[in-house]
This record gives structure tokens, C-alpha cells and sequence, in this order.
């Protein structure tokens, strides 16, 4: 009798099979990680460029073009001068530098 009480719970049970599930759970990660256009991102930054202008000095949320990552400049609004840049735009530069002699001489990333 329990037997049967047993089998009607199986068959009662939606079956997915393992590889719907996988595809499941790809598109739900695809969705996820799906990165911002650039577009999205500049307007993102200047909204954030214009919230933060009303102090004596503000930040700006600039775009390294051979990087393509983005990093902040606190710049004074009397003089115009750059306070600080997070991460440096140096450092920025030489990090580019690096990574195109690079391919000198290693010609795959591992």
C-alpha cells in the first residue's frame, strides 16, 4: 500500500530534465552578468557628476578609452586643478602600456 502511495507522489512530480535545467540556470546567469553598453554607462556618470557639482569641489567619473574601465577625478571648482585621481591616470597608462608590449613577449594569455 505505501507502495503505491509512493509511486502516486512520482508521477504527481513535474520531471525536468537535467539538461533544461542547465539552460535554466545559464540564462539566468547570462542575465546577470550582462554588462552595460556604454551609452548606459556615460549616462549613468554624468547623472552622477551633476548630483555630486553643488560642493566646493566635485567628482567626475572619467573613461579610460585603451582600458575601457572608468576612474574618478576629484578636480577643486575654483581653480579647475585635479585634486586626486582614484586610481591614477599614471598608473592607468603604464598598466595599458604593459598589457600592449605584452604580446612581445607571450603571444596567449593563460
Amino acid at each position: 500500500m505505501l507502495d503505491k502511495l509512493g509511486a502516486l507522489n512520482q508521477v504527481a512530480k513535474p520531471v525536468t530534465p537535467p539538461v533544461q535545467q542547465e539552460i535554466d540556470t545559464t540564462r539566468k546567469i547570462e542575465e546577470v552578468q550582462k554588462q552595460p553598453s556604454k551609452v548606459e554607462m556615460e549616462k549613468v556618470v554624468q547623472g552622477m557628476n551633476d548630483f555630486l557639482k553643488p560642493s566646493n569641489w566635485h567628482v567626475k567619473f572619467e573613461f579610460h578609452d585603451e582600458l575601457e574601465e572608468y576612474y574618478v577625478t576629484m578636480v577643486d571648482n575654483g581653480t579647475q586643478e585635479v585634486i586626486r585621481e582614484i586610481p591614477s591616470r599614471k598608473l592607468l597608462d603604464m598598466y595599458a602600456a604593459m598589457t600592449r608590449y605584452l604580446g612581445i613577449l607571450v603571444d596567449k594569455k593563460i
